[in-house]
């Protein structure tokens, strides 16, 4: 397939030579995969804190142990885990074959080959995390790549292309920056496979440009994850591995809880438990330093525009920070409390220090509001009944879940990581990571007779001979 004419210069350029590259290397050994993905560990180690330091300029305000924790050690984990298991992974699968020419030496495997060149667009959430995670197994499965980061955050985007640099040919991986224009060019580029985390609306846009060049796609997107507080949870405990979840990144991870539907009688309890976690993880003397920015202008507006319209139609708005002041964009979390249904905080993904908390009477009504909705990336419940639990586990769909701890199911590097319906398809992480981003070739090998003629499977065929076998079929 040819690369567009219209693609800007240096992107055409770029995925041509990756092409001719791919072709011209040949088979792409254990060795130099390792290699590879070897180099990229370095790069994380030996950047770390001048990614950090990025990271907080970018945000405006961002812990370092958030950046180590969620871009750091958690790329360096996906990378190491992959390392460690690509030779394993790239050996050759044997099948049953071809009954009856298996009894004659005929024979069947499966090899994983990569598919070539494999473009990557990252967001700004977690930026090093959702670019160079899927980047792990790309490399591993034996592609190239292309890289584009998110321009909201330019200087880690731009210090991440500089340290690839220094640490790729130009032909193995490269980093594409610019605006949004870039972008939309990017994700129309004639890849043999595309990678997005982003928004939902991004992932159609991603998906109809991709559709144009027949280029398969990975798409992480998210969607209101929810929680389900069961009558059996701990509610202090249920409040503190919530809000732990919650208030990492301020809330701005896909995976992060979106919506806590609470027990009616249990609902006081929750809202005081929060506050109790909240004043405990971020005092309020020290307390704002240690939260992470709302990203920019746009979203810390549309956040409280959210907040606003609530409060505006009489509905109940709990500040968890007591005596936290906000400082710029870090905000404490706020509680909105059964919000009217066709307000935006109930009908859109938060996506950042916002929690709407529902109250309920029975569960099968909350299974039946979830079911309602788009199916999110992650689901959580918080409970010791395990009936209760099967029951919400068998009729509802989600990404992942985790049981009694949020975001945890992420974690988890020898397990796949994806979304279902509008949350996204495709994954990476573990083994199915590797596979994504490899084709499963089917090769049948011959064996030492050939028994075609000898059972009438060659012209001329023998009289009414199917017609026999036909009879002879059994369930």
């Amino acid at each position: 397939m040819s690369i567009p004419n219209e693609a800007p210069y240096p992107l055409m350029e770029t995925l041509r030579a990756m092409k001719d590259a791919q072709r011209s290397g040949g088979e792409v050994s254990a060795a130099l995969r390792i290699d590879r993905l070897t180099r990229l560990l370095v790069l994380l180690r030996d950047r770390a804190d001048d990614f950090c330091a990025a990271l907080d300029a970018d945000f405006g305000g961002r812990p370092r142990e958030i950046s180590l924790m969620n871009d750091v050690m958690a790329t360096f984990n996906s990378v190491k885990y992959a390392r460690r298991h690509v030779r394993q992974w790239m050996k050759p699968e044997r099948r049953s074959g071809v009954f009856p020419f298996n009894l004659f030496g005929g024979r069947v495997e499966l090899q994983h080959m990569p598919k070539g060149v494999v473009g990557v667009l990252g967001t700004w959430n977690v930026p090093l995390f959702t670019t160079l995670a899927p980047l792990a197994f790309v490399l591993a499965a034996g592609n190239r790549a292309m890289l584009k980061p998110s321009e909201f955050v330019p200087r880690t985007a731009e210090l991440l292309r500089d340290a690839v640099i220094s640490s790729f040919g130009e032909d193995e991986v490269a980093v594409v920056n610019g605006d949004a224009a870039v972008s939309v060019a990017f994700s129309a580029l004639p890849f043999d496979h595309l990678v997005l985390t982003g928004s939902s609306a991004t992932g159609v846009r991603v998906m109809r440009a991709a559709a144009e060049q027949l280029v398969p796609v990975t798409l992480e997107l998210g969607g209101k994850s929810p929680v389900i507080v069961g009558r059996s949870a701990d509610i202090g405990k249920a409040a503190e591995r919530i809000l732990l979840g919650k208030t990492m990144n301020a809330g701005q991870i896909c995976v992060s809880p979106d919506t806590v539907y609470v027990p009616r009688d249990a609902l006081e309890s929750f809202v005081a438990a929060c506050g109790d976690v909240h004043r405990t993880l971020f005092p309020a003397d020290g307390g704002p330093a240690l939260l992470t920015a709302i990203v920019d202008e746009r979203h810390r507006a549309r956040l409280d525009a959210c907040v606003d319209e609530v409060a505006a139609r009489g509905g109940r708005i709990v500040d968890c920070g007591g005596g936290l002041a906000s400082s710029g964009r870090r905000r404490p979390l706020r509680l909105v409390i059964d919000p009217p249904r066709d307000s935006r905080i109930a009908r859109e993904e938060i996506f950042g220090p916002l929690l709407q908390v529902e109250s309920y009477d029975v569960i099968d009504e909350v299974i039946g509001r979830i079911n309602d909705g788009p199916r999110p990336l992650a689901l959580y419940y918080f409970g010791t009944d395990r009936r209760e639990e099967r029951q919400v586990l068998q009729h509802t769909l989600s990404g992942g879940v985790a049981i009694n701890d949020v975001l945890m199911q992420v974690a988890a590097h020898d397990a796949p990581f994806g979304g279902v319906g509008a949350s996204g398809m495709g994954v990476y992480h573990g083994r199915e990571g590797f596979e994504e981003f490899s084709h499963p070739r089917t090769v049948y090998r011959s064996g030492w007779w050939d028994p075609r003629k000898a059972l009438g499977l060659v012209p001329p065929y023998p009289g009414q001979l199917y017609e026999r076998l036909l009879k002879t079929l059994r369930m």
